[in-house]
């Protein structure tokens, strides 16, 4: 079967099932109660990156279903517009929801939709005394066996008192950041701080809403439309304002020494010592904002937001050039374009040799002011129209040198940037449709390839059929090759042109969910180009679960991804983007492709043991295969069992072989954890959790890895008051 032939019939496969249709297009139905399931769900492959991310930030901040909009309560897994437009329904009848089960006896959500959702819901229980508080606390810290250190930590906290007032913050202890980064006119290069002991308080906000009026003071983020003008939030449907406290941690150990040569004869360190990661968090805005969500318009009303940031960000070191020495960053054949050097700061005196940094972010080095507004005319929940903006401007925090972004960077070169878009939807009965017209701006000039500077447009376009218990959306995309937004975050294909993801693409896409009696069907096909390499590119799959709550149950998915419908064949690449031509040494575009098909299969013995199994095979294109498929294989087996109300056990062994019959390519390891949470009082939990993790393969790299096997160990302790 040709690749254009399979794509045709995996389309048709899809249209078949897709009558008039149902829920929030996430991969698979998600059922979590913590956000370690949400980790595992990543870890098995169940959710991809993007959907992690947006429901990672959505549990954190969670969601009230007494305040919550139509695009807010869209955000939430499993619900369909159909669900959504009930509770609202219902909640306007009763005024409010004091018991999210009653939604189930009303008939707006069936059982099993709102006991996966419960995670995500905040609930708070009505009170006559006007300062009533409440809030929660999570801490948790890590440690690695050949930690030499004091481990991470990290904390946060979030109170509400007063009704509506709610203080948010998210601290963490690290001890592999770099410090300090100055730039040392002499050697034309950025020195900097060892790593040591920091403390860090990257988030934290204040935030007054009510219902009406909006306002927040510190760490937050914003989105609006579809994602294409404006959007740092994640949800799928933004609308508004959302408090930021949210820190990261990685599920992998990472080098504990990254020093390289530098000025150095040689590399001081080996690099092959493994250590407990820092936590991590991802830049959004901090600054201040405020909107007023309901000023009355004729028959509808009006809706009106404003923010102003101004933040440091930190910034992979090879992102930054001197724009004082190099007239444009794409030239890689002048040297002077190249990231400047990373060293050190000599211990001794000033002009020593010192050792230099590889890979490292550096802390601060560029300051961002954003200011952006939106306003929003509603005829109703469905129907509107409205305008978004926003302009920004980075500011330089080192003396002595003019630095500025790489091509591939996500933030345009030469100085300011901004859009200004208009939104509109429109929705009747089982049918919404939402558009989203976008220009953007900058300052680029750039003298090289094929991109002229200045800005671009982009335009998205999305229709949503629901239906009894289905749900079909098809969507459609024009980024143009000057459309340079880091602030957008629209339906993109994973792909970058210059480090953005909506850039120099058109395509399209049908997603499909419905539940069949006890089957559980989720689909999709898209299909897009890249228009200056007139490269067409596909990823496609089906996934169908039967009976997810049931004793007994299966599910088996298929994807098929490729890199270029046209073209390719045996022996292209497709684990990275761009592969190095080992004889011309010229970079080549990936036209590969993969196909993947999952089996698994849950039991349930009784209500408080299930035990679940997954096996993953991957087809893949390879350099290394020329006259074949790579043939990757995972394995999965999970157990959760709720010893009691009080207790709750958990474990998972993972066997990974990423090239079946080359161990000296890539990974091969086994992963196990053990993970027990106590309840300590109602609201209060304690987690304690082991790792084992062995490599297995015979790389050069692993046997001189230290330590293997690696042990983690975890605590954390969560109270609600």
């Amino acid at each position: 079967m040709t690749r254009a032939l399979f794509a045709t019939a995996t389309g048709a496969a899809l249209l078949l099932l897709a009558r008039p249709a149902a829920a929030h297009p996430y991969e698979t139905f998600v059922d979590i109660e913590n956000e370690e399931d949400l980790y595992d769900l990543q870890a098995t492959g169940q959710i991809g990156d993007d959907t992690f991310e947006a429901l990672d930030e959505l549990l954190a901040r969670g969601v009230d279903l007494n305040t919550a909009d139509r695009e807010e309560l869209y955000s939430l897994p499993n619900l369909s517009y159909d669900d959504v437009d009930a509770i609202l329904k219902y909640r306007s009848l009763r005024g409010a929801i004091t018991d999210p089960t009653d939604l189930v006896g009303a008939g707006a959500l069936t059982q099993d939709k709102l006991l996966a959702i419960s995670a995500f819901l905040v609930m708070r229980t009505p009170s006559g005394l006007p300062l009533a508080t409440h809030g929660k606390l999570l801490v948790q810290t890590r440690w690695a066996q050949k930690d030499t250190r004091l481990p991470p930590v990290m904390l946060r906290a979030r109170v509400t008192t007063a009704k509506h007032l709610t203080a948010g913050l998210g601290a963490t202890f690290t001890r592999l950041k770099l410090g300090e980064v100055v730039w040392d006119p002499n050697r034309g290069a950025i020195l900097a701080d060892p790593p040591g002991a920091q403390l860090h308080v990257p988030k934290v906000y204040v935030r007054w809403d009510d219902g009406k009026t909006d306002a927040i003071v510190g760490s937050f983020r914003a989105g609006f439309g579809e994602r294409l003008t404006f959007d740092n939030a994640s949800d799928y449907t933004p609308n508004g304002l959302y408090g930021d406290d949210l820190i990261n941690h990685s599920n992998y150990l990472v080098r504990g020494c990254k020093e390289s040569t530098g000025e150095l004869d040689a590399p001081p360190c080996d690099g092959t010592t493994y250590t407990t990661p820092d936590y991590a968090w991802r830049d959004g805005l901090f600054g201040a904002a405020a909107g007023v969500r309901h000023i009355a318009a004729g028959s509808g009303w009006v809706q009106v937001y404003g923010w102003g940031s101004f933040h440091r960000r930190s910034i992979y070191q090879y992102e930054l050039y001197d724009r004082d020495k190099c007239q444009d960053p794409r030239n890689d054949a002048d040297p002077d374009c190249a990231a400047p050097q990373v060293l050190k700061h000599p211990d001794g005196a000033v002009l020593d040799p010192t050792a230099g940094y590889s890979f490292q972010v550096l802390p601060d080095i560029l300051r961002e002011a954003v200011a952006g507004g939106n306003a929003t005319y509603f005829a109703d929940r469905r129907n509107y129209v409205g305008v978004t903006g926003y302009g920004a401007k980075p500011f330089d925090l080192m003396d002595g040198v003019h630095l500025d972004y790489q091509e591939w960077s996500n933030r345009p070169s030469g100085g300011g940037f901004g859009a200004v878009g208009v939104n509109a939807a429109f929705g009747r009965k089982w049918l919404d449709v939402a558009a989203e017209v976008t220009r953007s701006f900058d300052a680029m000039t750039p003298t090289i390839g094929p991109t002229q500077g200045g800005g671009g447009e982009a335009a998205v376009l999305r229709a949503t059929a629901t239906g009894d218990k289905r749900e079909l959306e098809v969507s459609f995309r024009y980024f143009g090759l000057d459309f340079v937004n880091p602030f957008a975050r629209p339906i993109a294909a994973a792909d970058e042109y210059d480090g953005q993801r909506a850039r120099d693409e058109v395509g399209g896409r049908v997603r499909y969910t419905a539940k069949h009696g006890d089957l559980n069907v989720r689909a999709a096909m898209e299909v897009w180009n890249l228009t200056t390499e007139k490269v067409p590119r596909t990823d496609d799959y089906v996934r169908i679960d039967y009976a997810i709550n049931a004793p007994v149950g299966w599910g088996f998915w298929v994807e098929y991804e490729d890199k270029d419908l046209t073209s390719g064949g045996r022996g292209e690449c497709f684990a990275v983007e761009t592969f190095v031509d080992e004889v011309t040494g010229a970079p080549v575009l990936c036209k590969g492709r993969r196909l993947s098909t999952t089996g698994r299969l849950h039991i349930n013995p009784d209500k408080k043991l299930r035990l679940t199994g997954q096996l993953t095979h991957k087809l893949l294109d390879d350099p290394k295969h020329p006259d074949g498929f790579r043939n990757d294989v995972s394995a999965w087996l999970i157990a959760q069992y709720h010893l009691s109300d009080l207790v709750r056990l958990r474990g998972r062994l993972r066997y990974l072989n990423e090239d079946i019959g080359d161990p000296a390519t890539l990974e091969t390891s086994i992963w196990a954890y053990a993970d027990a949470t106590f309840r300590l009082r109602t609201r209060d939990a304690l987690r304690i959790r082991a790792d084992l993790y062995k490599w297995l393969d015979t790389r050069d790299s692993t046997k001189a890895r230290s330590p293997n096997p690696e042990l983690w160990l975890w605590l954390e302790y969560q109270a609600k008051f």
